[in-house]
C-alpha cells in the first residue's frame, strides 16, 4: 500500500509572509529553512507519495489574481524538481473561511480519492505536515497522522518541531512501538511498548516487588511499558511472571521489526555494592546465559527462582542473545542491578543511525 505525506506549503514550504499571508509575488519567495534539504532526501530516501494540500484564501478573486499567485508556485516546483522533489498531485483549495467549503482544509472534500480503499493509500501511515492546527485536524478527518511545524506542542500530532531535519529523522526512523494481549485460563496480560519514550512505566502486576523490577527494566532502558496483568496469584506466583516476561518479549520483538539501523549489541557494568553485567544482542537467536546466584528463597513477594525463568521467558520470545552475570552480598541489591544493567544494555541495544539503514549483519537478515 502507498504512504502518502500531505504538505502543507505556505509557512510549511515557504516563508508565509505577514500581514498578508500571501505569496503574491517573486519578492516574497523565500523557502522556510530546510525545507529544500529536507524534502530532497525524504524523496530520495523514503517511500512516500508527496502530496500539496494548500487553501489559499480567495485565488482567481480580486484579492489574489492568478497572475499574482503562480509565477512563485512554479518557481518552487521548479527548485525542488531541481532537487529530485516532484509531487504526485496537488490539491489547492480557492474558497474563503467564511464560506465554509467542504473542499478546504481542514475539510477533506479535497482529498476523496485517498480515502477510497480500492485505490490502495495507507492513510494511518501517511502523515499530514503543515504548520496550523487545521493540518492537524485533517490528519485526524483523514485518519492519518500529523507532524507540525510550530514552537507550540499539540498532543494530537506525532510530531511538533521547526526543523525539516528533525522531520526527515523521526520520518528515516519511524516510531517503534507494540501493543500485545496474552490471554490464558492462568492470566490476563496487556502490554503497551515504546522502544523510543522516555522510560516511563505504569505497572500493575500484584506482585510488588516485580512491579519494581519493572519499573527498573522501564526506566533505565528508556522504554515507555505498560504492564497490566490479572494472574491466579491465589494459586502461584509462576504464571504470572513467566506469562508477563513472555508477553513483554513477544512486544519487544514486535516493536523492533527489521532491525535497519539498530546498534544490536549492548553491554553494561553498573556498580553497588554488587558487580552486575549484562549484554544483549537482538540476533534473532534466542539464548541466555546465566550467572547469578541467590541464597534467599524470595525477596518482598518474588520467588528468586523465578529470576532466571523471567530472563529465559523473555530471550525467547523477544528472540534475543542475552548473558548476565551479577556477583555480590546482598540480595535485593544483586536483583536489581541485574534489572538495571539489562535495561542500560537494552537501551544502548536499540540506538539506531538513520545514515546507516542497514540490517546489522553480513547475512542480510536477523
Amino acid at each position: 500500500m502507498k504512504k502518502v505525506l500531505f504538505i502543507d506549503r505556505d509557512g510549511t514550504i515557504l516563508v508565509e509572509p505577514q500581514p498578508s499571508q500571501q505569496v503574491d509575488s517573486l519578492e516574497k519567495f523565500q523557502f522556510v529553512p530546510g525545507s529544500i534539504t529536507g524534502l530532497a532526501r525524504i524523496a530520495r530516501e523514503l517511500d512516500y507519495e508527496l502530496v500539496l494540500v494548500s487553501n489559499q484564501d480567495g485565488l482567481g478573486t480580486d484579492s489574489f489574481p492568478e497572475p499574482t499567485f503562480w509565477p512563485a508556485h512554479n518557481l518552487m516546483y521548479d527548485i525542488l524538481r531541481g532537487e529530485g522533489v516532484e509531487f504526485a498531485r496537488e490539491h489547492i483549495d480557492r474558497s474563503f473561511p467564511h464560506e465554509n467549503l467542504p473542499t478546504r482544509k481542514p475539510d477533506i472534500g479535497m482529498l476523496a480519492e485517498y480515502l477510497d480503499p480500492a485505490n490502495g493509500y495507507d492513510l494511518p501511515n501517511s502523515f499530514v505536515i503543515g504548520d496550523r492546527l487545521t493540518d492537524v485536524e485533517l490528519a485526524q478527518n483523514l485518519g492519518c497522522q500529523s507532524i507540525l511545524i510550530r514552537e507550540e506542542a499539540d498532543e494530537r500530532a506525532a510530531l511538533t518541531t521547526t526543523s525539516w531535519e528533525a522531520i526527515y529523522q523521526f520520518l528515516r526512523l519511524p516510531a517503534r512501538k507494540a501493543v500485545v494481549q496474552r490471554d490464558t485460563n492462568e492470566t490476563k496480560i496487556r502490554i503497551e511498548l515504546n522502544l523510543d519514550g522516555q522510560g516511563r512505566p505504569q505497572m500493575h502486576t500484584g506482585l510488588g516487588f516485580f512491579d519494581h523490577m519493572l519499573d527498573q527494566l522501564s526506566k533505565h532502558s528508556g522504554v515507555d511499558m505498560n504492564i497490566t496483568v490479572q494472574g491466579d496469584l491465589h494459586i502461584d506466583e509462576h504464571h504470572t511472571i513467566e506469562d508477563t516476561a513472555i508477553a513483554l518479549g513477544e512486544a519487544f520483538a514486535q516493536a523492533v521489526g527489521d532491525k535497519r539501523g539498530l546498534s544490536r549489541y549492548g553491554f553494561v557494568l553498573p556498580m553497588d555494592d554488587v558487580l552486575a553485567q549484562a549484554a544483549i544482542d537482538f540476533s534473532g537467536r534466542p539464548w541466555l546465559v546465566w550467572d547469578a546466584e541467590f541464597k534467599r528463597e524470595r525477596i518482598g513477594d518474588m520467588p528468586t527462582e523465578m529470576f532466571y525463568h523471567f530472563f529465559k521467558s523473555f530471550s525467547d520470545a523477544a528472540r534475543c542473545n542475552l548473558n548476565i552475570k551479577c556477583e555480590g552480598q546482598n540480595e535485593h541489591h544483586k536483583i536489581e542491578a541485574i534489572f538495571k544493567a539489562v535495561a542500560k544494555a537494552i537501551k544502548m541495544a536499540l540506538v539506531r543511525d538513520a545514515n546507516k539503514m542497514e540490517i546489522p549483519s553480513t547475512k542480510g537478515v536477523l
